[in-house]
């Protein structure tokens, strides 16, 4: 059982708040002199739905409470996952915060941001004290919402939601057998998920007359060109494939690749048709991932690939990094 804070320690206090998981939103509002002025919050909060009404708060020593206060019309804008940055600029003092920021048109003259999860377009219904805060309600005026994946605040930090099933998911349709080995097993469950999307992937290689293998290569010298069998091998051996010289002349041979350098220490220079080719290859991998992230829901396919990031991280051997400049 936790153990009561009875102190109120203002930072422990902070932090027990700070475990509330919460959206991340910008409120903006127009200046008496037309300037526009705009903050970031994560205290929003639905009231009501009839009447629509949100709110949200504002610390009383905000530089921006008199425009807020003084004004009629506000919008709330829920962030997505793609607007970390703009989350960043609105919370830092000292900075023009809309420059080159693209607005809508709206219900009122306060700014309408664009590329957002969703947007409340509000006139104040009333204010509140509330401590060391202001609180703000707000008839909704207006509102949209799309598709693209919520940015989330958890502990001090930004997060990605992500759905959780009504129940928990079973692959399997009979009890597992008596030993240690189940379907909840991570590298089971990366593998199975693994040879599930490169089977998609190698039913379309198949009609190309490529195999995986010379999917990698051919991915590696589109990526970083005129590299040794070594270097090449660096970049792949985590597929459990070693490439070979003869694999390579096989693709010389199909004039995807040309070998140049010393006799003894050849290197791989993709041609211009190895190029095309290893192209039209990354546009069906990409189309086989989007054919799943539709399935999986925008937020969840956004969360995987940061929870897979992170697994590759702590797992990493020490493999070179592809895409670092030469």
């Amino acid at each position: 059982m936790a153990t009561p804070n009875t102190g109120f320690d203002p930072q422990a206090f902070r932090a027990a708040l700070g475990t509330f998981t919460t959206g991340v939103t910008i409120i903006t509002t127009q200046a008496e002199d037309g300037s526009p002025v705009g903050i970031t919050a994560n205290s929003f909060n639905s009231v009501s739905l009839n009447p629509p009404l949100v709110l949200w708060s504002l610390s009383k020593k905000a530089r921006s409470l008199p425009v807020f206060s003084g004004g009629k019309h506000w919008n709330v804008h829920v962030l997505s996952t793609e607007q970390e940055s703009l989350s960043g600029r609105f919370a830092t003092q000292g900075e023009d915060k809309f420059a080159e920021v693209p607005f809508d048109n709206g219900v009122s003259e306060a700014p309408l941001l664009q590329d957002c999860t969703a947007r409340f377009q509000c006139r104040t219904a009333f204010q509140y004290e509330g401590g060391d805060h202001v609180i703000f309600v707000g008839e909704v005026l207006a509102f949209d919402h799309s598709e693209r994946a919520p940015l989330a605040f958890q502990s001090g930090q930004y997060a990605l939601a992500m759905r959780k099933p009504r129940s928990e998911l079973r692959l399997a349709t009979t009890p597992p057998p008596e030993c240690s080995y189940t379907e909840d097993l991570l590298g089971y469950l990366l593998g199975r998920a693994h040879y599930q999307l490169l089977n998609a992937l190698r039913r379309l290689l198949d009609n190309q007359q490529l195999d995986e293998q010379a999917f990698y290569i051919l991915s590696v010298l589109c990526i970083r060109d005129n590299l040794s069998l070594e270097e090449i091998n660096t970049f792949v051996s985590y597929t459990g494939h070693e490439v070979t010289l003869p694999s390579m002349r096989f693709l010389e041979r199909q004039n995807l690749l040309a070998i140049e350098g010393e006799p003894g220490q050849p290197r791989f220079v993709l041609t211009a048709k190895g190029r095309e080719a290893s192209l039209h290859q990354l546009a069906l991998a990409k189309m086989v991932e989007e054919e799943l992230a539709a399935k999986l829901d925008a937020a969840d396919a956004q969360a995987l690939k940061v929870l897979l990031k992170r697994l590759i991280m702590v797992s990493d051997p020490g493999l070179p990094d592809l895409w670092a400049p030469r």
